[in-house]
């Protein structure tokens, strides 16, 4: 009977994360690039660990009666899933032939040409991940991960957009690399 309540609470869960998911969506995302169905996301992980996490919170601030710590434990750790529902909810890179848009938190989403990436640089995370930080000309960057929902097929696209609007022969391209996560020139240091 446990293992069926764990087993409800688990469904629940991510059936809550993917109508936020798509209520957000539908909301705030109505440019051609949204609309396209071409996107690098986040690992639902992210949303589905939040609202564990909130609601692990909400029962320790319920069953807090007489314990100040539980109270401020419980408080912690709803804040700590509603920032990563916010995170998983707030990112994004949403992309077509032309063009892509970078939606971050805190941060107006931006529409750039694939022109407008300079370079990128590259870092390898224990476990196998590889973060790939693309600098575009206006000083933004944004980090993807190699673990990201559609991230390799966006920048191969990305390549294929750069090398267009630049007039570059992929072959004039010593740095392309993809096997080596290598699509960009690197940053200069």
């Amino acid at each position: 009977m446990e293992f069926l309540l764990i087993l409800l609470i688990g469904a629940a869960t991510f059936a809550v994360c993917f109508l936020l998911d798509k209520v957000f969506t539908g909301v705030f995302r109505g440019k051609p690039q949204h609309r396209s169905g071409q996107s690098v996301r986040l690992s639902q992980h992210y949303g589905g660990a939040g609202v564990v996490l909130a609601l692990l919170g909400l029962l320790a601030v319920f069953q807090s009666a007489g314990s100040s710590l539980l109270l401020i434990c419980g408080s912690f750790v709803i804040l700590l899933g509603v920032a990563l529902i916010v995170y998983y909810l707030t990112f994004g890179v949403y992309y077509d032939a032309d063009s892509l848009i970078v939606t971050t938190f805190g941060k107006k989403s931006k529409v750039y040409s694939y022109a407008d990436i300079r370079a990128q640089k590259l870092y390898r995370i224990t476990g196998g991940n590889v973060v790939i930080e693309l600098y575009f000309t206006d000083g933004r960057t944004v980090a993807l991960q190699s673990n990201m929902k559609g991230v390799y097929p966006f920048l191969d696209t990305a390549f294929a957009g750069w090398c267009n609007q630049k007039n570059v022969d992929k072959e004039n391209c010593p740095f392309h690399d993809p096997a080596n996560s290598c699509w960009f020139p690197s940053v200069e240091e």
